[in-house]
């Protein structure tokens, strides 16, 4: 087996492809990482900073400099952290900079899994396995509205929904490096598949793959 092997995993938000990424990591051992939170982080950074959100070359700097080892999910996951990111994630050198981090990242020993909207497209062209996880729009809204309240939130279906396909459309017609799936990846739609069979679909194709590695 080579020095490293990398697992892409892309898809919009809320497919899933989160709880998947974590799972695969787990289960052989691989580093991982979610690339939207190197952005939101860069975002937390320019926020603590009280610097202004539309200075490219700002949000490069501070992009440059996030630790991608100490990435806190439940303190990036703040819905004001997640809207400064998006605003900085269209900056050209931002992506620059972190796609620069992430590729770094895909390097360690013995494996790694990446998971956000362009690994396989852009940051890692070359991985051996690419998956595309994605469902339908009124899915990932129920999902995502079925998370907050079931952690005691308050939440609007209906504004959760026309958020998720704003997002999409963002994500997706972006001049640089748009949400879209690689040629070679494989698709998982898990709008009617539990965590477990998306799970088990993905370790199949690795699988396979990891033994024409050897």
């Amino acid at each position: 087996m080579s020095k490293t092997f990398t697992i892409a995993i892309d898809g919009p938000a809320a497919a899933g492809k989160g709880t998947l990424s974590r799972q695969i990591a787990d289960e052989y051992g691989f580093h991982h990482l979610d690339t939207g939170l190197t952005y939101r982080a860069a975002a937390k950074a320019l926020l603590d900073a009280g610097l202004p959100l539309d200075n490219e070359q700002v949000a490069e700097k501070m992009a440059r400099e996030v630790e991608l080892g100490d990435l806190e999910r439940d303190i990036l996951a703040k819905h004001e952290i997640g809207e400064a990111a998006s605003k900085i994630a269209v900056m050209p050198a931002v992506r620059r900079a972190l796609v620069e981090a992430q590729r770094r990242f895909s390097e360690k020993a013995p494996g790694t899994v990446i998971d956000g909207r362009d690994i396989g497209t852009v940051v890692c062209p070359d991985a051996p396995v690419k998956l595309y996880v994605t469902a339908s729009p009124e899915v990932r809204a129920r999902r995502r509205y079925e998370e907050i309240i079931g952690k005691g939130g308050t939440a609007d279906f209906d504004a959760i929904f026309e958020d998720v396909k704003r997002r999409d459309e963002r994500d997706m017609g972006r001049a640089d490096s748009p949400l879209k799936p690689a040629e070679e990846a494989h698709l998982l739609d898990t709008s009617e598949m539990s965590i477990e069979a998306a799970f088990q679909a993905a370790k199949s194709i690795i699988d396979a793959a990891l033994s024409r590695n050897n």
